[in-house]
Formats: C-alpha cells, structure tokens, sequence
C-alpha cells in the first residue's frame, strides 16, 4: 500500500526526532501564467513546540532544475551540471539536515527558518555520495 503523500514522515538524527513534508508550488503572476517552480523541504523539531520549523527552498532558474513533470522525476532537484538529490529519500532529507545543522540553524529555536536549499545543495549531494565528510559551514 503506498504512503500518503501529504502525510508528514518521521526522520530521526543524532537522537532528536523530526517530522518532514515536501511539497511543490508556482508563483503566479497577478493575470499570468503559472511560473517558478518550487519545492519546499519543511523539517518540523518534535515533539511539537520544542522549535521552529525550518523550510528548505528550492526555486527554478538558469542552470538548476526543480520537477515541473516530465522528463523529471518527483522531487529531483539539481544543478544541470553539478549535484542533485531526490527530495522524497530520506538519506537526502539527512544530508540537507546535517548541512542545516553545520552552517548554524538550531531546531531548538522556536522562530521558523528559511532557506535557499541551493545553498546547501552541494555539500549535501557530495555527504550523500560518500565524497565528503561532515558539511562544512
């Protein structure tokens, strides 16, 4: 039986427990077509109300590559010539975790936190691969 897709997944790293979702969005311009695919990566700290979320995002643009439908898969994220990842498996949600984790977000801070998931997602496809060791800040 397959999984819900909206149905949050539990991801446990270094003792602390977090929920994770994914989910895809466009930016419409007032009038406009739908444009700038996103995916949104958000981490959830439990048990609930022990700190903020923290929301990796990835948008579209020259030279990276988010899943708009075919020929991509769901959840694949990339640079066109560089690293990727698959944002439904979890040893990915790991890396980016990890890679969160060592440039200096803390799950314990009750504010939500966003950010670029290009920035981070380099050093996470190398960790994910075996190409490195712990994501550097």
């Amino acid at each position: 039986m397959p999984r819900r897709a909206k149905k949050p997944r539990r991801l446990v790293a270094d003792g602390r427990v977090y929920l994770w979702t994914l989910r895809h969005s466009h930016h419409v311009p007032v009038g406009g077509r739908s444009a700038e695919c996103r995916e949104t990566l958000t981490l959830h700290p439990q048990p609930a109300g022990t700190g903020g979320p923290l929301r990796i995002v990835f948008t579209e643009g020259p030279g990276r590559y988010v899943p708009g439908g075919f020929p991509m898969g769901s959840g694949d994220v990339g640079y066109v010539r560089g690293g990727s990842l698959n944002l439904h498996e979890p040893g990915a949600v790991r890396a980016l975790l990890d890679t969160a984790l060592a440039r200096g977000w803390r799950p314990e801070e009750r504010q939500a936190a966003e950010v670029d998931g290009w920035s981070l997602l380099e050093a996470a496809a190398a960790a994910r691969a075996g190409d490195a060791g712990p994501a550097r800040p």
